[in-house]
């Protein structure tokens, strides 16, 4: 047993002794544990349980709503590889609350996964002190800042078997708290490096943070509205009317993107096809999302067919402009990532793949080293790209030439 693990061990069995001491002689802990965790069990013990099973969830439906309207969704996709390579490199499960610690996304590595499903620790999961106990999440939140609550550091005992590392994540211009991102493990796994892995994950969310115009500097204005319609659907789908972002749930993004791709408009049949296929969905339940959608955008959505009254852009049709005139090196740097992820549109499903596939073939058909580096970060685990490309610079020196070995031999571990 190397000192680090008994180090480990003799903190658990400390922490242990300070829970047990508060469970059953209440002000006698004072001393034996940090502040911030004493104050939290103080405010847990009234409301919960010691032997709480799971934290409790709230609807299904509005937490996914609430997800898709934050600009902590858009952030997270831009660095969910990141976010998910750090998950499983370390067996961690990381999640992203919003400003009541309620969960909004998660990922874990196999073992921690399934840990992390039993106690509801998953989106909808509402862990605030009061409702699941004394967790590193609720201390970040509560006191805006880094926090780390260690095995028996936990109220409930469900978790004694966890370290858990949260750090605020703030709106990088207004400097609002949005909700904290959470790195969780057992607790024999603890290490020193922790809580600064917090701090830098949930600094490379702010830095991925979508700009709004409404998010001017102090005393300066914002930029300029952009007359028409904007819509984002690669990598991440984002829509903005006149320079203002649109707050869609991730049906209506659909909705506007099947019509914004059929400029000629659609009938209810057409629509209701592209977007659902064969699911058994009523025609009620999609005009009320159209109906939704059409107030989202100030009226400017016709009936009959369903057409957009606006002018539109999409970065779609940009990429498959440069691609047809060969402009790869630009096509790449406009790619985003694979359209809409997660779709279950069978239109744009199909549009996603014919994408994908362009940009890759294009690529493969030419090599162009700065725009092959640019795709390994969208693709990293396309080997044969980054191969074709290394095998045509030879000898050749490169800027990129290391960065693209590098990315290869990641891809191969």
């Amino acid at each position: 047993m190397t000192s680090t693990s008994d180090e480990l061990r003799t903190r658990r069995l400390e922490a242990v002794h300070a829970w047990t001491t508060f469970i059953e002689h209440g002000d006698r802990a004072e001393g034996l544990v940090r502040p911030e965790i004493l104050r939290s069990w103080e405010r847990s013990a009234p409301r919960v349980q010691v032997d709480v099973t799971e934290a409790p969830l709230d609807d299904e439906t509005d937490t996914r709503s609430f997800w898709h309207d934050s600009p902590l969704q858009l952030a997270v996709e831009r660095v969910e590889s990141e976010l998910r390579r750090t998950c499983e490199d370390g067996d961690l499960v990381v999640a992203v609350t919003d400003a009541e610690t309620r969960i909004l996304w998660t990922y874990g590595g196999r073992v921690m996964r399934r840990k992390a499903e039993s106690v509801n620790f998953v989106a909808g999961g509402r862990w605030d002190d009061t409702s699941v106990g004394t967790n590193a999440l609720d201390l970040a939140c509560r006191h805006d800042a880094p926090a780390m609550v260690f095995s028996a550091e936990h109220y409930a005992q469900v978790v004694h078997n966890w370290v858990c590392w949260a750090a605020p994540v703030h709106d990088p211009v207004s400097g609002e708290q949005l909700g904290v991102i959470d790195l969780s493990t057992t607790w024999d796994r603890s290490h020193p490096i922790g809580l600064a892995t917090a701090r830098v994950m949930a600094r490379l969310i702010e830095t991925a943070m979508p700009a709004t115009s409404s998010r001017g500097l102090p005393g300066q204005p914002g930029p300029a509205p952009v007359a028409g319609l904007d819509l984002s659907l690669l990598g991440a789908a984002e829509a903005r009317l006149d320079g203002q972002r649109l707050l869609l749930n991730r049906r209506q993004t659909e909705i506007l993107a099947l019509l914004a791709l059929n400029p000629g408009g659609l009938s209810l049949e057409h629509l209701h096809a592209l977007l659902y296929g064969d699911q058994a969905v009523t025609f009620s339940t999609l005009k009320a999302e159209v109906s939704h959608l059409r107030s989202a955008l100030g009226g400017r959505l016709a009936s009959r067919p369903y057409r957009l009254e606006v002018p539109v852009r999409v970065d779609v049709d940009e990429v498959l402009r440069l691609l047809r005139r060969g402009q790869v090196r630009a096509a790449v740097a406009a790619y985003g990532g694979d359209l809409m992820p997660g779709t279950e549109s069978p239109a744009l499903v199909e549009l996603a793949d014919y994408v994908a596939v362009a940009v890759r073939e294009a690529l493969l058909a030419d090599p162009q080293p700065q725009a092959v580096a640019r795709y390994t970060e969208l693709a990293p685990y396309d080997t044969e790209v980054v191969e074709v490309c290394l095998a045509l610079m030879g000898d050749d020196h490169h800027p990129t030439k290391a960065l693209l070995k590098g990315r290869l031999a990641a891809a191969r571990r």
